[in-house]
């Protein structure tokens, strides 16, 4: 009886005749490479899938409670430590696969002759192998599923930390002095290198109000105060001295849920009425004692950076200061949304009037309040606040400005001329300037 052929022996027997012409070195060779391969792209993988969790994936973790969440949250306690053993670890195991697979190129290929050829065959083949299988491959895995991967690998980087821990604790000393220094040279950057820095690198897919507000933020923590304070003559205040009676229709008539009280004149500012306090007692008459309800105010000085305030906004959870200049009179106030408007742009609730504080004529003319604050008048021109810092001086609004550069209170219909900007005086009474017409003529090129 003929025996039958074994079909899997005649698939197989190439590939089993090309291995036993394989040396024994360089077939342990190629096995050892297959599994640092494998290591590699596991500690590739745990790169990313530890430093991409996010807040709510390590608040899920937190909740499990387990030995493997607990184990990655105590790695993310020093990430530079877990940084470096991961580094050190794969770098070991990449130069390890490098050294085999010259040893097997070796043995297996004759490039004797052609040395720089063999080399950059080697170079080639190697690199392809690491990149794929051990960098691309893992990583693009593990960011699909990083919590997975972090638990996988969280007992093995424990491991590594131990063995790895003086080679760690060198690189993360060393890389912090790094730092320091590095630190120490860093120029600061000025506030117009930063507002160029944002015009030169935001693409098309940004749009103006996104520039807008990241020009706030970059310019948040070098504005004062008395620049978006509303003046004291805008300002509705009451006499602490008033009837009930005639106290309700001022608060009517000027719509705000905060009202600064006063004895005597605005310079003696007492506190600050919330209408909510007064809520209670609307059918009171004359005999009501309303002062009662006054609550002290929070003062600062003109020159208060507004990004010191927003915090003492916070701490103290308030929305309106009394500012003062250095003399103690009272200069205006300024509330938390004027700080807000200063990142973000006006903000307007349905209790906001439609006051319009300029009218623009064409493409380059303008009319404006005097009352316009300066900041308000270059964005609502486009101009560089810059430009004006020589020649404001203390001024915070257009009509300051005007009066700095005039030096005295212009007549009506007067023109002023600073750079490319000519402003007339349209309306003006005997101690203010009312209106401003203001005509923007093109800048001369150099």
């Amino acid at each position: 009886m003929e025996d039958t052929p074994d079909p899997y022996s005649c698939c197989f027997s190439p590939l089993l005749l090309f291995i036993d012409t394989i040396p024994a070195n360089a077939l342990f060779g190629i096995l050892a490479m297959l599994v640092l391969l494998v290591f590699s792209a596991f500690i590739s993988g745990s790169e990313v899938a530890f430093f991409s969790l996010t807040h709510n994936q390590l608040e899920e973790l937190r909740k499990r409670q387990n030995a493997a969440s607990k184990g990655i949250l105590a790695l993310l306690e020093k990430p530079k430590r877990l940084l470096a053993s991961i580094l050190i670890a794969n770098n070991v195991i990449n130069i390890a696969i490098i050294i085999i697979s010259a040893m097997v190129f070796s043995s297996l290929f004759d490039f004797s002759e052609q040395a720089v050829l063999g080399f950059i065959v080697q170079v080639i083949f190697i690199t392809f192998i690491i990149l794929v299988f051990a960098e691309v491959l893992p990583k693009v895995y593990a960011a699909q599923y990083s919590v997975k991967m972090a638990c996988l690998m969280v007992s093995p980087l424990l491991f590594l930390r131990k063995i790895f821990w003086p080679l760690s604790t060198l690189l993360v000393r060393s890389t912090n002095m790094i730092d320091e220094r590095m630190a120490r040279k860093r120029p600061n950057l000025s506030m117009n290198e930063l507002s160029h820095a944002l015009e030169i690198t935001a693409d098309n897919t940004t749009t103006e109000e996104d520039k807008n507000i990241l020009r706030g933020i970059v310019r948040f923590g070098n504005i004062y105060a008395r620049e978006i304070m509303r003046s004291r003559v805008d300002v509705v205040a009451v006499e602490i001295t008033i009837p009930f009676s005639k106290l309700l229709p001022i608060i009517l008539e000027a719509g705000y849920s905060r009202v600064p009280v006063y004895r005597d004149n605005f310079d003696n500012v007492e506190g600050i009425l919330y209408i909510k306090d007064l809520l209670p007692y609307l059918e009171q008459g004359d005999d009501f004692d309303w002062q009662k309800l006054v609550r002290p105010c929070f003062f600062v000085p003109e020159s208060k950076k507004i990004n010191d305030l927003l915090k003492e906004f916070q701490e103290k959870k308030i929305h309106m200061a009394i500012v003062v200049d250095e003399y103690g009179g009272t200069s205006g106030l300024v509330t938390l949304e004027d700080i807000l408007e200063e990142i973000v742009g006006e903000i307007n609730d349905e209790f906001d009037t439609d006051e319009a504080i300029y009218s623009k004529l064409d493409a380059n003319t303008y009319i404006f309040e005097g009352k316009t604050l300066l900041k308000d008048f270059c964005k609502i021109t486009g101009s560089d606040y810059e430009l004006f810092s020589d020649v404001k001086g203390e001024a915070d609004t257009l009509a300051g400005l005007i009066l700095e550069i005039k030096q005295e209170l212009p007549f009506k219909g007067e023109k002023i001329k600073f750079r490319n900007y000519e402003f007339q005086v349209e309306g003006v009474d005997n101690r203010r300037i009312k209106r401003i017409r203001v005509d923007i003529k093109p800048e001369p090129k150099e």
